[in-house]
């Protein structure tokens, strides 16, 4: 039986950018703060940027014992040895997508406001979906709103629920409150003066479990 990895905390996604050197500052900066998993999403990037910053990514993160995450390109996850990929509605199928990612890798879905889609993702091997835009969002300014009532409904044993979508350090707790396991966090985080500081505050959130468990990356 396959074993689930526990996913909780800050879930730091990382912003659009073509300076590398910029983007490991940032999340470097974002795990001293207390980011327990980073996900590489750059959708405007080209094939070689992105293997050049996922395989950076990866480098940082494995030395510090975070999860690294890749969106949507399963090739690339695969390519590098990734901790995990995460896929949209349309990125993919989920069961194809476990069977080539193996057992030990992370494996998350993105819901939106489906509560059914939720429960196929988790049918079929994923271990967190993820709900949102929960609140009004910058980066995604047309997304299709959440009802927070979703996280508690998903609920459900050997999956994780993970709230998206306009999170910012005054309405995490709400979500939290509502269930969430975890925050996506993107401009909340790398739109903040002190980055660091801003991941310490999304991660004081989450201290009031004092069983709290990080997720582990696969084995290296």
């Amino acid at each position: 039986m396959r074993t689930t990895p526990r996913i909780k905390g800050l879930y730091a996604v990382t912003p659009d950018s073509t300076d590398t050197a910029l983007l490991l500052e940032q999340v470097l900066a974002a795990i001293e703060g207390g980011a327990a998993l980073v996900q590489y999403r750059n959708k405007p990037a080209g094939e070689t940027l992105r293997r050049e910053q996922a395989s950076a990514l990866l480098a940082l993160c494995r030395r510090r014992n975070v999860p690294l995450i890749i969106n949507d390109h399963l090739d690339l996850c695969l390519a590098i040895d990734a901790d995990g990929l995460h896929l949209g509605g349309t990125d993919g199928d989920i069961a194809a997508a476990r069977s080539q990612l193996g057992t030990d890798r992370i494996l998350g879905v993105s819901c939106y406001d489906r509560f059914e889609l939720a429960v196929q993702a988790k049918d079929m091997g994923a271990d967190y979906v993820a709900f949102g835009s929960c609140f009004p969002s910058a980066t995604k300014p047309a997304a299709v709103r959440a009802p927070l009532h979703l996280f508690g409904l998903a609920k459900r044993p050997g999956v994780a629920v993970v709230a998206i979508g306009g999170i910012t350090s005054e309405n995490a707790a709400l979500a939290i409150a509502a269930g969430a396991d975890a925050v996506a966090v993107i401009g909340g985080l790398w739109e903040a003066a002190d980055i660091r500081s801003a991941a310490r505050t999304f991660s004081n959130l989450f201290m009031q479990d004092k069983d709290h468990d990080f997720t582990q990356p696969a084995t290296v």
